[in-house]
């Protein structure tokens, strides 16, 4: 085994970098491209629907925090994601040449693996709760319901987001781009 090469492309990104202003474009330090291609939708879809997770819980769950760990578990699951994969996105937008070294590393690759294993253990688990738990069953015109309801049906659509990353980042880092 010898030592691993990192190579970047030169451009590093996807589409033309910088802001388009009247007639020239300004700010080329910032690669706008990276989040219109495929790689940075999926990352914009799971830092807004992790979001929304993440502010259904925080309006309408801190006072039915009764719920226990469910609550709790998946709020650190939320804010932990959301908050890594904004700077992702914010790392990627600033900087081609990181977007480049960071996708060939392993750390997205796992860090999107545990974030679908997260968001999908927690939306279980929140699903059980929300299904089982006395108060909910008893009524239901209760305002966390609904909203507890759409968190974990969310949360299972980002980790499934999350996984499909995972799986793209895999191929991204052997090299099957």
């Amino acid at each position: 085994m010898g030592p691993t090469i990192v190579r970047v492309a030169p451009g590093g990104g996807a589409g033309e970098k910088g802001i388009k202003c009247c007639c020239c474009r300004c700010c080329g330090c910032l690669n706008l491209g990276y989040l219109t291609s495929h790689h940075g939708i999926i990352k914009l879809a799971e830092a807004m629907l992790g979001g929304l997770c993440q502010s259904l819980l925080v309006k309408y769950g801190m006072g039915e925090a009764s719920m226990g760990p469910a609550f709790h578990g998946f709020l650190t699951t939320a804010s932990a994601c959301v908050l890594t994969t904004a700077l992702l996105i914010s790392c990627y937008v600033l900087s081609s040449h990181s977007q480049q070294l960071i996708r060939q590393s392993i750390f997205e690759c796992l860090f999107n693996a545990v974030s679908c294993f997260l968001y999908l253990s927690a939306s279980s688990y929140m699903g059980v709760v929300v299904n089982v738990y006395p108060q909910y069953a008893l009524v239901t015109i209760n305002a966390a319901y609904p909203a507890m309801t759409a968190v974990y049906y969310i949360g299972i659509v980002v980790g499934i987001l999350h996984g499909v990353d995972a799986y793209l980042s895999y191929k991204y880092h052997k090299g099957y781009r």
